[in-house]
């Protein structure tokens, strides 16, 4: 900033010197003002006036019909610019007292009727060019490729679906879905119906599914003799649900031997068969082989030692073979047992009360 104020004061000191302000004043006063170019432009424009009148005058006498509304064309224009530009180039050679010559008014030829009417009538527009339609030419016809998938596809929808091949049900798989159909009938109360079904079955397959739903159904209705006829000995011997139905038509016509024959000819294990060997027990006990009656008791509690009523059975069995003591504890066992009946719970109290007062 410092330089620049030096260099600033510098020049005010410069300018201030007498010499310097003397020059300046000198060389203003050598060049005096030009004062004669404002009246060559006034001339200019009224010779460009007068000019005009008289275009006029000339056109309008000539060619009356058509009004002609003329105005100083461009090029008389754009001539009278370019002469006051060389004009004011001779500046310095024309002295300002002298006036300046009259421009000379330069009358072209009367035009042509044809000529002027044209330079007056607008120019209408030409007419636009009609769009060409061009027409496109017609596609030609694309070459149809056969499709190998779309024609296999044809040939596949025209060709006939071979008919599925049906798994064969097995005779086990035909006599669970009898069954089915055989419990459903005798629930809905046609048992005569379901008989006759069974009935087509059992002449190809032994059916034994469809045998113990109906038998079972029979024995509910208290009609053995009924369940009987489609539990044959030669169909039940291998088969422990059937032998079990047996036996109970059986025990239901009185025929107790009988009954613990069918069930004692082939005894399954306890796991397998709790309802067979809880119903041999029960028939051991009524024939009055206790023993045999204690020792089915006692696999069955070894099996599972929470159900009171086997301790009722294994009890009664004991007491019956005169084994009191073991009969007490037996008792004992199962009044502390959830899942006795009423009637069976006082049954129990009483022989315990009786034993161990006896």
């Amino acid at each position: 900033m410092s330089l620049l104020n030096d260099a600033l004061r510098a020049a005010e000191q410069r300018q201030s010197r007498p010499e310097v302000a003397a020059a300046y004043a000198g060389q203003s006063q050598s060049r005096p003002r030009p004062r004669y170019g404002l009246w060559v432009v006034i001339v200019f424009l009224v010779a460009g006036a007068v000019g005009a009148s008289a275009f006029w005058l000339m056109t309008g006498t000539g060619n009356e019909d058509i009004p002609v509304h003329v105005s100083a064309p461009p090029a008389q224009e754009a001539g009278t610019e370019l002469q006051l530009e060389s004009v004011a180039e001779n500046d310095n050679t024309v002295e300002a007292s002298q006036p300046a010559p009259e421009p000379q008014v330069v009358v072209q030829s009367e035009p042509e009727a044809g000529e002027v009417a044209e330079a007056i009538e607008p120019q209408k527009p030409e007419p636009e060019p009609e769009p060409v339609r061009v027409e496109a030419p017609e596609p030609e016809p694309a070459v149809t490729t056969p499709v190998v998938a779309e024609a296999e596809t044809a040939q596949e929808s025209e060709a006939p679906t071979p008919p599925i091949k049906q798994v064969r049900e097995t005779p086990e798989a035909i006599d669970r879905r009898v069954s089915r159909e055989l419990a459903s009938l005798l629930g809905s109360g046609e048992p005569r119906q379901a008989e006759q079904m069974l009935q087509e079955l059992a002449n190809v397959q032994v059916a034994t599914a469809s045998r113990e739903v109906f038998a079972r159904q029979m024995l509910v209705q208290e009609m053995p003799d009924r369940a009987l006829a489609w539990l044959p000995e030669s169909v039940t011997s291998g088969d422990a649900a059937l032998r079990l139905l047996r036996a109970r038509a059986l025990h239901a016509k009185g025929s107790l031997p009988e009954a613990l024959a069918t069930l004692e000819s082939s005894v399954p294990a306890v796991r397998q068969a709790v309802e067979y060997r809880v119903t041999l027990a029960t028939l051991l006990q009524q024939a009055g082989r206790t023993t045999d009656a204690a020792r089915h008791w006692s696999a069955l509690i070894a099996e599972d030692d929470s159900r009171a009523a086997w301790w009722v059975g294994l009890a009664i069995a004991l007491e019956t073979g005169g084994e009191t003591n073991s009969a007490v504890r037996a008792y004992s066992q199962a009044a502390q047992l959830p899942g006795l009946s009423p009637s069976l719970a006082n049954y129990v109290r009483e022989r315990l009360k009786a034993l161990q007062a006896g």
